[in-house]
């Protein structure tokens, strides 16, 4: 599904116009992100929980070269899937 199609989707269940559908699923990500990008934890009882997480510090190796590289840690996004979602895609 794309942008368009879930924002199609979200303005119909709503009974929204697409501009406002557009807005909403705009307002969503965007609170979620600024949320995210402060190290807060967004949960949605039922739908999952997006949070983010520390990959450590790691040795890799070039496959091209065979050269080990050091990859530093990062900050990364994570989504948890909650109960009835999990026994939604079953």
């Amino acid at each position: 599904m794309t942008k368009a199609e879930l924002v199609d989707r979200v303005a119909k269940a709503a009974g929204l116009t697409k501009r406002a559908g557009l807005q909403a699923v705009n307002a969503f990500v965007d609170t979620v992100s600024a949320a995210m990008s402060k190290g807060d934890k967004v949960t949605l009882v039922g739908f999952g929980t997006f949070d983010v997480t520390t990959r450590k510090a790691r040795k890799a190796r070039n496959p091209r070269t065979g050269q080990v590289i050091n990859v530093p840690s990062k900050r990364v996004p994570r989504f948890r899937a909650g109960t009835e979602l999990k026994k939604k895609v079953r």
